[in-house]
């Protein structure tokens, strides 16, 4: 940033600038919360938790991508937050049967959840994520959107899910707070636990061989058709994940 730009920002703005990141890792903090996690998969905040110990210069450098991408720089600007959105109830009410909007309408209501529900816990952890800045903005975004991956990538919300779906986002985001997590879901599953492994591998690979989602307009892909929007990003069905029995999913 040029320093005239910095002189003429108000004082508000050049403190959260100069605080938003944070590129030291804390790894004693991070498997602290691992170990919580991996003994109650419901305790979300502790995901919350390894990730602000481990981002580091993650956010930074995916914001610095999204500007990139051929409407990345549009996505910037308009700064949508799109909690409130997945939370408009007569917005998801209009999309069509078979589209990602529709699925993600079935998928929370059936589930009992809400993007709300996942921004308040992430509140609670890291308050820092609702700092007024572009970074902070862009964390939400990927926070906002978890539930639609699932949607998108087919992983379900039982332990092996979430594993997969971590170690999908990994692949996608670079962040080692989704490594940190897939590699500790990985090591859980033990010795009868080598479909589990291979299926979180699996997620990684697909996550690597799809186009990059947090530069979606996430708005437009909602109401694309779910079987279209899987061809286009490139996402190739979960078949190790889906050849698991789910009753033993949580195992």
């Amino acid at each position: 940033m040029a320093m005239t730009e910095t002189m003429n920002m108000p004082a508000a703005r050049v403190s959260a600038e100069a605080t938003i990141e944070r590129p030291r890792r804390h790894w004693g903090v991070a498997l602290k919360a691992l170990r919580q996690l991996l003994a109650d998969k419901e305790d979300t905040g502790q995901v919350f938790e390894i990730m602000g110990a481990l981002n580091g210069g993650s956010t930074a450098r995916a914001y610095r991508r999204l500007l990139e991408t051929p409407q990345g720089g549009r996505l910037a600007y308009e700064r949508v937050e799109l909690a409130p959105r997945l939370m408009d109830n007569a917005w998801l009410d209009s999309f069509a049967p078979g589209t990602v909007g529709a699925a993600y309408r079935h998928f929370v209501r059936s589930e009992n959840i809400s993007a709300e529900g996942l921004a308040e816990i992430a509140r609670q952890t890291h308050g820092r994520v609702e700092t007024a800045h572009p970074h902070a903005w862009f964390g939400r975004r990927i926070r906002d959107t978890h539930d639609v991956w699932h949607i998108l990538s087919g992983y379900h919300r039982d332990g092996l899910g979430e594993a997969c779906l971590v170690a999908f986002s990994y692949a996608q985001t670079g962040s080692l707070g989704w490594a940190l997590i897939a590699l500790g879901a990985a090591l859980k599953a033990g010795r009868r636990g080598a479909r589990h492994r291979r299926a979180i591998w699996q997620g990684y690979r697909r996550g690597k061989a799809a186009r990059w989602l947090p530069g979606e307009d996430f708005e437009h892909l909602m109401t694309e058709p779910l079987a279209a929007a899987r061809r286009r990003l490139h996402i190739a069905p979960a078949t190790l994940y889906d050849a698991i029995p789910q009753a033993e999913r949580d195992g």
